[in-house]
């Protein structure tokens, strides 16, 4: 007999049935057992003779075969879908026993410490407002794949194993086995492929990219995050802000018609009104619960200047400058404004992305002000600037990073509430128990490396 889903078992009155799922609940009234049953789709009541089974408990998994029938007028529950059916089981087989769990998953989960519910993130995950978010996470993504494929964009992959740049966080490296003493790097975004990909004639491209950065974390911030990377060939600043526009305001209008968009169009204003009347470059416009306020930043400067005099860049360094002349950014770095766009959330930033820079003279101009001197900027960035020899397009994208944005639009205040396996705050998978120093040796010697003993002196 073929599984029928909880959910469909409300259209099968009079006939039996093979459902699957776990023990929500249990109750027993006399010579009778009443279980709930929950799968993906909902919760159903099941009656149960005890002869039927000698044992059950909570989350034991089971498999039930009995009649649907419709429930005494009394006994309609209005708070779930099936409420108005029950199934009267005729055999039950236990697929798996399950021990008492270490914490409730009937509550929201807010209420229990960090280390526990990342140890047992699986158990977790079974809760109700875990098992909503992930289902959001996908409503979004198949959105978001489905709006930019309409557009003509084509979705592509870029490496996860590629080499060290200075782009702002510290990488994550990865030793070479084959090339002893070499490392690759774990990105920290697909920058320079995305650019790669629109001087290869892609012109529209975007990708669900995993990005990782060693930094410390926070509320908003995981060492491994999703970012949807798009990026446009023969645009300007206005294409791509209006694109997001249109592209979030279908998104909400669609997904979340239960949320009120503030304004629209989304309001603008410049990195220099922000800072001056707001102290922050990501002011939070929201009045209400269920209020979504974008807000677009725009014309950032290029460089901001570090303590010991050096410069950095605002956004990253392909970021393209609005001064064209390159001996005028060497020479007044900080006057030099930036093609550079934000777009926020209630107070969050959720998009990054400029126009990038497709001259050759101004991208070498821009590492020097960074203190790549020539020597430098060949071996870092050597394969980059010999693409800009044969032939650059205008360009420009746009990163979003996913789980911030899912973050504000669920209403949870914690990163890690919308991904299903996070890091803890000081960036360890507790349930898998990394990172880990139980390595191999015979890895190591292989990767011709030796971990020093910091206990020894």
């Amino acid at each position: 007999m073929k599984r029928t889903l909880i959910e469909e078992t409300v259209s099968k009155i009079g006939e039996r049935v093979k459902i699957s799922g776990r023990v929500n609940s249990i109750r027993t009234h006399g010579k009778i057992i009443f279980l709930d049953l929950r799968d993906k789709t909902g919760k159903v009541q099941v009656v149960v003779n005890p002869k039927e089974i000698e044992e059950v408990g909570k989350e034991w998994v089971l498999e039930i075969i009995g009649e649907v029938k419709e429930r005494p007028e009394k006994m309609i529950n209005p708070d779930i879908k099936s409420g108005k059916i029950e199934i009267k089981a005729e055999t039950i087989t236990v697929l798996s026993p399950a021990k008492t769990l270490p914490f409730s998953i009937d509550k929201e989960g807010y209420e229990i410490d960090e280390e526990r519910r990342m140890k047992y993130r699986y158990l977790d995950l079974r809760r109700e407002r875990l098992q909503k978010n992930l289902k959001e996470r996908h409503r979004v993504v198949h959105f978001l794949r489905s709006f930019l494929s309409k557009k003509n964009f084509i979705e592509v992959e870029t490496p996860i194993l590629t080499k060290s740049t200075p782009e702002g966080a510290r990488d994550y490296l990865v030793p070479s086995r084959m090339h002893p003493g070499s490392f690759y790097a774990l990105p920290q975004s697909p920058q320079q492929y995305k650019q790669l990909l629109m001087m290869g004639g892609v012109e529209k491209y975007f990708q669900f990219a995993r990005c990782f950065r060693d930094e410390d974390l926070r509320a908003d911030r995981q060492a491994e995050f999703t970012q949807l990377d798009i990026e446009l060939s023969y645009v300007d600043q206005e294409d791509i802000l209006n694109l997001m526009e249109e592209m979030f305001t279908s998104l909400v209008e669609k997904l979340f018609p239960e949320k009120k968009i503030k304004e629209k169009p989304f309001p603008r204003i410049t990195y220099k009104e922000a800072m001056e009347k707001y102290k922050v470059d990501n002011p939070d416009l929201s009045e209400k619960e269920d209020e979504l306020a974008f807000l677009f930043v725009v014309d950032f400067p290029m460089f901001d200047k570090r303590e010991d005099g050096s410069f950095t860049s605002m956004h990253h360094p392909f970021t393209r400058p609005k001064e064209e002349d390159p001996k005028k950014i060497k020479d007044n770095p900080l006057e030099t404004g930036a093609y550079q766009y934000d777009l926020v959330l209630n107070g969050n930033e959720i998009v990054g992305g400029s126009l990038r820079t497709y001259r050759k003279e101004i991208m070498e101009a821009v590492f020097q002000v960074l203190g790549h001197d020539k020597d430098d900027q060949k071996r870092k960035f050597g394969h980059f600037l010999d693409a800009f020899q044969y032939g650059v397009p205008p360009h420009g994208g746009i990163a979003l990073g996913l789980d911030r944005f899912l973050m504000v639009l669920l209403g949870e205040e914690n990163i890690r509430e919308v991904i299903a396996f996070p890091k803890t705050g000081d960036g360890r998978e507790l349930m898998m128990g990394t990172p880990s120093n139980e390595i191999d040796k015979k890895q190591l010697k292989e990767l011709k490396i030796k971990v020093k003993d910091e206990k020894k002196k």
